[in-house]
């Protein structure tokens, strides 16, 4: 039967879509298998929270990232301080919670915000993307031990992300006697490190790597003479004498009349808020708190 050079050509052509559909199919099937999205834990006020911040912030996506930080922490201010809203399960999963947060998730969750603002057209997949880069060993999700537990781990990680810089020693070269194993000495105040035996071990390594470094801050007794060197949105971490522990809290530095303030999710107070009390007054009435680590935004 002879078939008209159009419906031929035709039929080549169909023939040559088929073929690069399966094949591109396979080679994305790969993919898939090899990049698997990570388990999103959020409910869908979550992702209105997000998309309103980036609405109403959209016009200074100019600004550094440190005076974001400032603007998306305001926003913030009255929200319910809640601990432990990242344990979900015995799975690691990626969680969204912008509606209850603590001291280290505030943190985190204005610091991945200001940067996604700062992206020609953000979209809330951008702002999980800069979280999980911001919460996790390299970015990876890689069960309980992959996220960055202790807040010199963190600066030193969020530091070799290009996130922020660590400038304690900059600011006064006071060397921090870091001696971390709080967590694996105490597994039984974490309830999936008393489940889950293995992680234990995971988590002493990563003490001991942690404990091997240098690490810097600043003195509270050092801090009248250093405060000027803080910027407003800098993340600090409350440095504490507290045995295997490295801080006890988790601040956005911002000044107010002139002095360093406390913006963070206070458990004293249960919401978040800006502090009536300076960052030196804070450490002065907190025997435990010996100082400031410093992370500034990038």
């Amino acid at each position: 039967m002879n078939f008209p050079i159009n419906l031929i050509n035709m039929k080549h052509i169909l023939f040559f879509v088929l073929f690069f559909w399966m094949f591109s199919f396979c080679q994305g099937s790969e993919l898939m298998a090899q990049n698997k999205p990570d388990e999103l834990v959020m409910l869908p006020r979550d992702k209105e929270i997000v998309d309103d911040i980036l609405k109403q912030l959209k016009t200074d996506q100019k600004l550094e990232t440190g005076l974001l930080v400032i603007k998306v922490g305001k926003l913030f201010q009255e929200t319910p301080y809640v601990a432990n809203t990242l344990e979900v399960g015995g799975k690691e999963k990626m969680v969204v919670n912008l509606r209850e947060l603590d001291c280290t998730t505030f943190a985190e969750n204005c610091l991945a915000l200001a940067r996604t603002i700062q992206k020609e057209n953000a979209t809330f997949n951008d702002f999980v993307y800069n979280l999980k880069l911001i919460r996790y060993h390299d970015g990876i999700i890689n069960e309980y031990p992959s996220r960055l537990h202790y807040f010199s781990d963190w600066i030193f990680n969020n530091d070799k992300k290009a996130l922020v810089k660590s400038i304690s020693k900059d600011l006064g070269d006071f060397h921090f006697a870091n001696s971390i194993n709080f967590m694996s000495k105490h597994p039984e105040n974490y309830p999936i490190l008393k489940n889950n035996p293995d992680f234990v071990k995971d988590i002493a390594f990563q003490e001991s790597e942690i404990s091997k470094r240098q690490t810097w801050y600043i003195p509270k007794n050092k801090l009248p003479e250093l405060e000027y060197l803080l910027h407003d949105g800098d993340i600090l971490g409350i440095t504490t004498n507290m045995p295997g522990m490295d801080i006890s809290h988790v601040i956005i530095a911002i000044h107010k009349d002139g002095r360093v303030h406390l913006l963070h999710a206070s458990l004293k107070y249960k919401k978040v808020l800006i502090s009536t009390e300076t960052l030196e007054q804070y450490l002065k009435t907190h025997n435990s708190a010996t100082g400031v680590m410093v992370a500034r935004p990038l």
